[in-house]
């Protein structure tokens, strides 16, 4: 696989790109219903996308929630964004893609001035946030029929 590159997804192809990711691995391999994959905060969130060098095909995407839109994901403390929706295609696993993007997250985070950053994390994923230096709290729930625990990093 080429090279890739991470940038805030801000035109319509942009997005696009971004949900048909998101289609491909929550919709299709992870059996999560399209109809709550998408929500209302996808209008207001900062995404970011992975994107081939060469050809700019998509392989991965994440969004951050800030303000009014992550309080329900953070308990509505002031400071602290939501990192979610975090999909890297099949082909492109293993090449330090997620890690990159959630690291262009934290940076969005940054830039608009939060102090930490949560998220719900998958509980066959903890490891590898933990490896980004995220840290569990709380106890495990269902999202979507898919155990979660709650993770946050301070910036």
């Amino acid at each position: 696989m080429s090279a890739y590159g991470i940038r805030e997804a801000v035109s319509d192809a942009d997005r696009e790109a971004a949900f048909a990711v998101r289609r491909e691995v929550f919709v299709v391999e992870q059996g999560v219903p399209e109809e709550i994959e998408y929500d209302v905060h996808d209008a207001t969130a900062v995404h970011v996308l992975a994107v081939r060098a060469d050809d700019g095909v998509a392989l991965g995407t994440g969004r951050l929630l800030y303000g009014p839109d992550a309080a329900d994901r953070t308990g509505g403390e002031d400071g602290v964004g939501a990192l979610g929706r975090l999909a890297v295609i099949r082909r492109a696993r293993g090449l330090g893609v997620g890690a990159a993007l959630v690291r262009a997250v934290e940076e969005a985070a940054r830039a608009r001035g939060l102090k930490a950053v949560d998220l719900h994390a998958q509980t066959h994923a903890l490891g590898f946030y933990e490896r980004l230096g995220y840290e569990a709290y709380g106890s495990e729930f269902p999202d979507a029929g898919i155990p979660h625990l709650a993770m946050r990093r301070t910036l």
